[in-house]
């Protein structure tokens, strides 16, 4: 969003408008919605910031729910903000530490200024952005003198009187998902000043998940967060925040339910197995916290490969920290041969899950020419340098 978007938005008339507007889901929702605002007079500049708001919105309640209704967005700071369940486990840990007063540098929309706030803490919030920090300061409104938002470089931040500090540094290369992997360089402010600030504050840092984890610091906690099958996040805890004798943790949510596993370091793997009966493929946090082991363990299984993340057992137990598959068969991994032989099974819907082999399941799927009227996941990895592949159902 520009400046001046935000401008005719930040007028009586543009917040009326934003909110009396319905929802904007699609491409025709966005046709409508400008050809109706256009010909009531409206000039081009809060049209366009009217729909682009309504847009953000709908998308936004993914994340923020209902809440999203009254708030402001960029498509960057939607992109890259903490789902609002996540930001109020964030601001759990702060107030358990006794921290009262958190300098949110980086805030962003504000997504994680809301959780802290809303767990009664104040929060001093920056963001180097003139327009994000604007939006921010609109979200944060409603709570009072307990929240300030200013534009300034977290690097300027005078930290004298506070108490910790949450740390979202921004991502300098643009086009990043959730789930890219982000080289230390790519980071402002940068890892070095980040670690530094960490090291004398009670600190979280809000990291890509697929972080090089040399770069993360010796001390304190890294804690990988999965929501709804999505690895989001990494957080790094320091000092207070971190807890005692834990290094690795993955926590993973699934709804409004939660479960974690952490240890003092990374698991061992279990050795391998031939496979059995089941299939485990465990969660992507699990996976980055390197804490597959300690899962294999709890299911009585062990790796389909030493280099592959797929366990496997002949044991019924399973976990949320898996999903898991109940074999049915192995079939030939030649295209041809494999699409015949689900032909053969009736298979018309097919999930595809791939691991340590180059395929890709969108383009593999209309190649298979299924019609069939039954259900079935195909498992496609590979076992000791052979591809497999598995037919397997969902447990």
């Amino acid at each position: 969003m520009e400046m001046a978007e935000l401008t005719a938005l930040l007028t009586p008339e543009g917040l009326r408008l934003l909110d009396a507007q319905a929802p904007v889901e699609s491409s025709d929702d966005v046709a409508h919605a400008v050809t109706r605002l256009r010909r009531a007079g409206h000039s081009p500049e809060l049209v366009s910031a009217v729909v682009g708001q309504a847009r953000l919105r709908s998308r936004a309640r993914l994340k923020f729910g209902d809440l999203a209704d009254r708030m402001l967005f960029t498509r960057a700071g939607l992109e890259q903000s903490t789902r609002l369940s996540v930001a109020v486990r964030h601001a759990a840990r702060f107030r358990e530490a006794g921290v009262t007063t958190v300098a949110d540098l980086g805030c962003g929309i504000g997504g994680d200024a809301l959780g802290l706030a809303g767990l009664g803490l104040r929060v001093d919030a920056v963001d180097a952005d003139d327009v994000t920090a604007a939006v921010a300061a609109f979200n944060l409104a409603p709570f009072g003198t307990d929240t300030s938002v200013r534009h300034a470089r977290a690097e300027d931040v005078d930290l004298s009187g506070v108490y910790g500090v949450w740390l979202d540094p921004a991502r300098r290369t643009t086009g990043r998902t959730e789930t890219s992997r982000t080289e230390a360089h790519e980071w402002s402010p940068s890892l070095d000043w980040s670690f530094a600030v960490a090291d004398r504050l009670p600190t979280g840092i809000k990291l890509g998940p697929g972080l090089d984890r040399n770069l993360l610091p010796t001390t304190g906690e890294a804690q990988w967060v999965s929501a709804d099958g999505s690895t989001i996040e990494l957080v790094q805890w320091s000092r207070e925040l971190a807890r005692p004798g834990v290094r690795r943790a993955a926590l993973v949510l699934r709804g409004e339910t939660a479960h974690e596993l952490s240890a003092a370091d990374d698991a061992a793997d279990e050795p391998v197995r031939t496979l059995g009966a089941f299939v485990h493929e465990p969660d992507g946090a699990v996976i980055r916290a390197r804490l597959i082991g300690d899962v294999a363990r709890t299911l009585d299984a062990g790796m389909l490969d030493p280099r592959i993340a797929y366990l496997t057992s002949d044991s019924a137990l399973t976990s949320p920290f898996v999903s898991t598959f109940r074999v049915r068969e192995t079939l030939p991994v030649d295209e041809k041969r494999l699409a015949a032989a689900l032909r053969a099974r009736d298979i018309g819907r097919l999930e595809i899950k791939k691991r340590g082999v180059d395929v890709d399941p969108a383009a593999l799927r209309p190649r298979l020419k299924l019609r069939g009227s039954a259900s079935a996941t195909l498992i496609l990895t590979r076992v000791a340098d052979t591809r497999v592949a598995i037919l397997a159902d969902r447990v």
